[in-house]
């Protein structure tokens, strides 16, 4: 059987006061939509809908390239009339489960929950018993508890507003029932909307149970309306990554302090101290100690590394028992091999360090290939750009580059040579080569020092 996700994703939130798409708003690092969409596609089998109107394009270029189809809610008529415009291309005989792109924490497992029951031929709602059920829509059961119909908030009387289980607006359902029920939806009410919801009562009047299941925490069917509540659900999600951190193992200095903006995957005896931040796809080896208020986006760290703080990874791969930092930055093409070091105010680009090659202080190295056991010294960088194009630069193993040098690309210095300290290379270097390219000292006696006139 055919699965249709129809996820509403058409609002302007206007309470987000900004002019992106509410459901481009980012939750850990991702649009509010994208969770949606990637729990939803957890499910088998699902075909993503997804109904747009404010900001369409933006929220078509944001997902180019994904398997969605879409639709266009031209003017915002209510959550019946959003559905409605999404039909069309949905099969008669699937099963339809309707969600919301400013719902993010949304679960995999209460989805296909849903799923289960309507699959069935019934009607699975999803609602949730809150202590304050001001705004939302009621659940009206009967003397026997079956689920009656759903009564907004602007249209329920003072009894109904004592009712505490409300609807969260997610359903599942045959789609031929849906087409069947859409067209009877009416506008008459406080809001003068279409009113998804109505089905319910429709369903009751001709005798399909509506089953109504519960999700795992209030938080997995918040919606977001403003920032206050993006703000509170990105820290529901970055506690529940952090709690998911301390039972594989990891040691978080404080949990309420990391930020996972992706997939982090970890090994044994990995410790992190407070402030960091990780990004896209980021692999930790074991017994890795990352220091306090560190960003790494997208890269692997092997086993035994150690990152002290306030150091930038991004797009690097580095390998077993490396030292980084403090405040050393690795840019995308950066490999280091095992045991190499990269200290404090160092930069490294699209080059590789060699095993047990060091480059510890103030130090620039880019588009280079650096040999095993090197040492560069502090003030160093190689000169790969001409303002047009780049270069490289060579360094053997061994090799010996003394502070304040300067690499003219495109050179190599050769295995156990030596440049020396404040020379400006600019030709090759050969095997233990001393380079001394340097203005000869002079020392002039008598000189005077300048005296303010």
């Amino acid at each position: 059987m055919t699965l249709a996700v129809v996820t509403l994703a058409a609002g302007k939130g206007s309470r987000m006061k900004s002019d992106l798409p509410k459901v481009l708003h980012p939750l850990a690092g991702k649009p509010m939509l994208g969770h949606v969409l990637d729990a939803a596609g957890a499910l088998e089998g699902a075909q993503q809908h997804v109904v747009i109107g404010h900001g369409a394009e933006l929220v078509r270029d944001a997902f180019a390239g994904s398997n969605i189809e879409w639709a266009l809610q031209t003017e915002q008529k209510g959550t019946g009339h959003a559905v409605a415009q999404a039909m069309p291309s949905v099969a008669e005989d699937a099963t339809v489960l309707v969600l919301y792109g400013d719902v993010p924490l949304i679960e995999t497992a209460t989805l296909q929950k849903l799923v289960a029951v309507a699959e069935q031929g019934e009607l699975g709602l999803l609602t949730v018993t809150l202590d304050n059920p001001t705004g939302y829509g009621r659940i009206v059961r009967n003397e026997a508890g079956a689920v009656q119909a759903i009564v907004e908030h602007k249209d329920a009387t003072p009894e109904q507003h004592q009712i505490r289980e409300v609807n969260t607006g997610i359903m599942a359902l045959p789609a031929k029932l849906l087409n069947n029920w859409l067209p009877a939806l009416s506008s008459d009410n406080a809001q003068g909307e279409y009113y998804l919801t109505d089905v319910i009562a429709m369903a009751v009047k001709d005798g399909i149970a509506v089953t109504a299941l519960h999700p795992g925490s209030e938080a997995e069917v918040e919606g977001v309306n403003d920032r206050v509540q993006l703000a509170r659900l990105e820290r529901v999600y970055q506690q529940q990554k952090a709690e998911a951190l301390l039972v594989q193992g990891v040691s978080l200095a404080d949990p309420s302090r990391i930020d996972i903006r992706g997939n982090l995957t970890v090994g044994r005896n990995v410790f992190i101290d407070v402030g960091c931040v990780f990004e896209g796809e980021v692999v930790l080896g074991d017994d890795v100690h990352i220091g306090a208020y560190n960003v790494i986006r997208n890269s692997r760290l092997g086993d035994g590394v150690t990152v002290e703080t306030f150091c930038h990874i991004e797009q690097a791969d580095v390998d077993v028992r490396c030292a980084l930092g403090p405040y050393a930055r690795l840019r995308p093409g950066a490999e280091l091999a095992e045991g190499a070091r990269v200290g404090n105010f160092c930069e490294v680009k699209k080059s590789q360090i060699g095993k047990g090659s060091k480059v510890n202080h103030l130090t620039y190295i880019g588009d280079a290939t650096i040999g095993a056991g090197a040492n560069i010294g502090a003030g160093s960088i190689t000169c790969n750009y001409d303002g047009v194009n780049k270069f490289r630069t060579q360094i053997g193993d061994g090799a010996f580059i003394g502070s304040n040098s300067s690499l003219v690309a495109p050179v190599s210095v050769g295995n156990g040579a030596t440049v020396a300290a404040g020379s400006v290379v600019t030709k090759d270097v050969g095997d233990e080569e001393l380079a001394v390219a340097r203005g000869k000292q002079r020392n002039i006696g008598g000189w005077k020092k300048p005296t303010a006139e």
